[in-house]
Parts: structure tokens; C-alpha cells; sequence
């Protein structure tokens, strides 16, 4: 793409940058960079310091399957139709359709995958240029969490603290033990190995790496629970549901899985669940730590891209909800951070959204855009074009409800059998930025709610 002074003419042996995709999943923007005094994340602060740090950037659907599907393919979900629930197989869903890897590979690029990239380590796998890697081969099917299959739990207590219908282990754990212990420790060491191996390429490479924290469990080695005063953490003040929320919005369900939760409206319970994921956050962050402190070691600072974003968003109390499954802004709303070698650091207002993330490294690293496929928008043009506008709005979909979203607005609509709108939800979040009153009803927003409403009739007609 022509106009990234700031990314032209480097690599090892080839004029395009590196990439280095970082997710993390379940990873709401609760970090220092975005705000949030009470977490401890330095190196997500450090790298968002000399990066755009995107400031409303949303997934596509919230939840793994469906939203990574999304963005590795550059599609829109159809929900139900298409990427509809946790284990969807992008490959199954839109066997059409060409993967972010499999393009970057055919124009040059080593493509690898380590970790959670994927939802399913089987799915588009013969798209990397290696088969995809995973500390458990086996992959994330419905009964990964059943005690200890994966070596998910590291202390005995945990042994004490079994659902007695799911067979799973507690909802967290503070073990002690070193970072390389959990899963997300040993996807570090690999990518860092990678990494090495990289170095000696003649090509560009494109290496995605996945975390798993801070996704239920809250496992994490003692150490990153020590840097958190429980009593001192701020809980959500909004434990209640919102006025006139519709009866589509359901409190999501999967922490009841685990063993160990007890009453979700008392306070010991939500210091501790918010206390796991802090320390689950700062656990990943470490890792990324790991990562750029080799790129440095390995030149590759200056002939690297990297993008650092979560999947979807996690409630952690607000409207007494625990989870994502919602169209709420706390499951949808996302962090995303990309550093170009050279970069100085900005925040952005832009609305973007996971799908647009597959055009616009496209347009980074100088390869063309898939003729006809992707549905996102480039906001390449962001990076050096302070007048660049992008999109009126993102779009998000769980169910059978479509989501809106501009930079004051949240429409949500559902509909029935027939294609009616049988419930609507809309926020106004210059007013009322936690979404605690529904406003769909009054008559000062129908101008807008009718605007966003032809929005989304007007995508899905395209889908």
C-alpha cells in the first residue's frame, strides 16, 4: 500500500514487514493503555505508548468460535446461519472462502499458529505453512476442561473443588508455580523458539499466537495474584439489570460450569472472580513481554508488525452478568493495539471492527485484498491520514439479535420467526456509557434507532 513511509523497504531478505498476531481471549479493554488504574499490565501499556491504540473496536459476535472465524476469513457472521456457536469451524461454515494464512502464504509469507488462533486446531489447517501447534494436540472440544485432561489445575486444592456434573475443576487457581507451568507459558517458549527460527528465514513470516487467559479458569501462577490487594480492586457499581433490558438478554452461563462459585451477587465471590482475571491479564501480559523483549534481542523490532486485540469482551459483574454471550458493550467492545516499526503513539476514535482486520494487514503489508471476499473495511489509511473517516458504524450479532454500534449510539433489534422485530435495546453512551437504561422506547431516539435499524437490514441483505 502506497503512503507507509514509516513500513516500506525493510524485512530480512524481503521488502515487506513481519507480522505478529497476538490474541487473547476473553480479553475486555480493562488495561492501564485504556484507562484502568487498578490493573497491572506494563508491557501492554509500554507497546501501546509507540502504537495506534484503537479506542472502539468491537468483535463481530462474542464468542470464540464464530468472532475468530470472522476475522480469519474476512466474513460477517450470519448468525444462525453461518459461524453460529462456540466450536464453529470457519472451513465447514464458508468452505469457500480463502483464510487470512492461507493468503499471506501464497504471497509469500511463513505462516505459523501457536496457541488458540483458530477456535478448532483442525480448522483451516492445512491453510499455515506448519501445522498449526498446540500444547495439547487434541484441540478444545466440548470436554476440554474435564479435571485435569488438559493439565489445566496445578495444586492439589483444585482436586478438592470438582463440579460434580461437568467433572471440571474450580473457576480459578493460584498455584505455585512458574509461568511455564500453565498453557499460555508454554505457547510463549514455542513462539520465542519460532521466533528464532524465523530470524534465519529468507521470507516474511505471519505468526499468530494465541493465548487462553484470561478465559475461564482464572489459573495463573501466584505471583501475578500477588500484585493485587483483593479488597482494593473496583467492582462494578452496576450490579443489577438494566432498565427495560429485554428478555433476549440473558445472563450468560458458562462460569457455572466450573467448580467453586457459590452466590454471584455476594461480594467475597465477585472480589475474587475480578481478582483471578486481573491476575490471569497480568499473566498474559508477562508473556507478551517475553515476545517483544525477542524481537528486540532478535533485530526484528524494526521489520515487525504487531497487533495485540481480544476476541470479544468478558462481564465482570456489570448488570449482575458474569461472561460474554450478550450484546452488551462489556462482551462486544474489544482492546486492539498495532505497532508499526517507527510509529509514534495515538489513540484512535474510529469505529473498527474484527473484520476489518484481515483488509486492513493486508493493506500494510503491501499484498493485494482477496477479489470479492471480505466484507471488513481497510483502516490502513488511519496510520498516516488523519482524515480518514471509516465506517459510520460496526456490527455485531449473537442469536438472533443484530447489534449497531456508532461512536454515541448501541442499537440492538430481534427477531422472530417470521423476520419481525419482536425486541429492540438501544443505549445512548454519551449519557449513559455503562448501559444501565434502555431507551429504545422514548421518542427522542427514534430518529436515530430508525437510522441504525435500515443499517442493519441493509448489511444483512448482503450477507
Amino acid at each position: 500500500m502506497a503512503g507507509l513511509p514509516a513500513i516500506a523497504g525493510y524485512g530480512q531478505n524481503d521488502a515487506r514487514p513481519n507480522v505478529l498476531l497476538i490474541m487473547v481471549d476473553d480479553l475486555r479493554p480493562e488495561l492501564g493503555c485504556y484507562g484502568e488504574e487498578a490493573i497491572r499490565t506494563p508491557v501492554m501499556d509500554s507497546l501501546a505508548n509507540h502504537s495506534l491504540l484503537f479506542r472502539n473496536a468491537y468483535c463481530n459476535a462474542p464468542v470464540s468460535g464464530a468472532s475468530r472465524a470472522s476475522m480469519l476469513t474476512g466474513l460477517y457472521p450470519k448468525l444462525p446461519e453461518r459461524f453460529t456457536h462456540a466450536y464453529t469451524y470457519a472451513e465447514k461454515d464458508a468452505p469457500d472462502a480463502i483464510p487470512l494464512p492461507r493468503w499471506f502464504r501464497d504471497h509469500g509469507y511463513h505462516t505459523l499458529s501457536n496457541g488458540k488462533v483458530f477456535h478448532n486446531v483442525d480448522d483451516h489447517a492445512t491453510a499455515w505453512s506448519e501445522q498449526p501447534w498446540r500444547v495439547h494436540r487434541e484441540g478444545y472440544e466440548s470436554h476440554w476442561a474435564v479435571y485435569n485432561k488438559w493439565e489445566l489445575w496445578m495444586s492439589d486444592v483444585s482436586a478438592r473443588t470438582i463440579h460434580p456434573k461437568t467433572m471440571r475443576g474450580p473457576f480459578y487457581e493460584s498455584a505455585e508455580v512458574s509461568d511455564s507451568a500453565y498453557q499460555d507459558g508454554k505457547v510463549a517458549l514455542k513462539t520465542i523458539a519460532d521466533l528464532r527460527r524465523m530470524k534465519e528465514q529468507n521470507q516474511p513470516f505471519f505468526l499468530a499466537c494465541g493465548f487462553w487467559r484470561p478465559h475461564l479458569p482464572f489459573n495463573a501462577p501466584k505471583k501475578y495474584w500477588d500484585l493485587y490487594n483483593r479488597e482494593e480492586i473496583p467492582l462494578a457499581d452496576n450490579f443489577y439489570r438494566s432498565e427495560g433490558l429485554p428478555q433476549q438478554v440473558k445472563a450468560p452461563t458458562e462460569i457455572n460450569s466450573y467448580g467453586g462459585v457459590g452466590d454471584k451477587s455476594e461480594e467475597d465471590f465477585q472480589r475474587l472472580a475480578k481478582h483471578g482475571y486481573y491476575a490471569c491479564v497480568s499473566y498474559v501480559d508477562a508473556q507478551i513481554g517475553l515476545l517483544l523483549n525477542e524481537l528486540r534481542e532478535l533485530s526484528l523490532e524494526e521489520s515487525t508488525i504487531v497487533v495485540i486485540l481480544g476476541d470479544h469482551g468478558w462481564q465482570l459483574g456489570e448488570h449482575s452478568f458474569w461472561g460474554k454471550h450478550t450484546l452488551m458493550k462489556r462482551s462486544t467492545q474489544i482492546p486492539l493495539i498495532i505497532h508499526l516499526p517507527g510509529q509514534k503513539g495515538a489513540k484512535s476514535d474510529l469505529m473498527v471492527e474484527l473484520v476489518d482486520l484481515y483488509p486492513t494487514l493486508c493493506d500494510l503489508t503491501g499484498i493485494p485484498q482477496p477479489e470479492g471476499q471480505l466484507q471488513g473495511l481497510s483502516f490502513a489509511p488511519s496510520f498516516t491520514d488523519s482524515r480518514f473517516k471509516g465506517k459510520e458504524a460496526v456490527f455485531v450479532q449473537w442469536g438472533n439479535g443484530d447489534n449497531a454500534i456508532n461512536r454515541r449510539y448501541s442499537y440492538a433489534k430481534w427477531r422472530d420467526k417470521r423476520n419481525d422485530t419482536e425486541a429492540e435495546m438501544m443505549f445512548d453512551h454519551q449519557r449513559d456509557p455503562e448501559e444501565n437504561r434502555n431507551v429504545a422506547d422514548e421518542r427522542a431516539y427514534r430518529p436515530m434507532k430508525n437510522h441504525l435499524s435500515r443499517l442493519i437490514d441493509h448489511l444483512r441483505s448482503k450477507l
